[in-house]
């Protein structure tokens, strides 16, 4: 098994970190993943929170506001919706998350349960990110 794994984070707007890791724990959508060098392949859907990067050269903390996570023996990589380094993440950004998922919530159809579902979840994560942030 190797030492390393590669390691890549990436939104639309940018590639915030990249290099090599000793482990990532990525808050995937039915619990928290933690990836090691020689890791099974597995994606999974992103959901808000934090993406710990231990050891190496990317070594930090990342909030992700959703998006996918690709894990292979040889590295992660993750295509996050929204993402900041932890160091740059503010009370004013997660307020500004938590009232638009707010807001669609409320714009979901009454019967479209499952619509209300997902919407509810997404607000729980991003309500229990901030929790665990501030």
């Amino acid at each position: 098994m190797a030492d390393k794994m590669n390691f890549e984070l990436v939104s639309p707007e940018r590639r915030l970190a990249a290099g090599e890791a000793d482990m990532v724990t990525i808050p995937g959508m039915e619990g928290d993943i933690g990836a090691l060098p020689g890791h099974a392949p597995f994606l999974t859907t992103l959901r808000p929170g934090v993406l710990t990067v231990t050891g190496g050269e990317a070594e930090g903390e990342y909030f992700v506001t959703g998006g996918f996570a690709e894990i292979t023996p040889e590295g992660v990589a993750i295509l996050a919706e929204e993402t900041l380094a932890r160091a740059e993440l503010d009370r004013e950004f997660l307020d500004e998350r938590i009232t638009k998922a707010r807001a669609e919530l409320d714009e979901i159809d009454s019967q479209d349960h499952h619509g209300q579902r997902t919407a509810s979840q997404r607000l729980n994560d991003l309500l229990t990110a901030v929790e665990h942030m501030f």
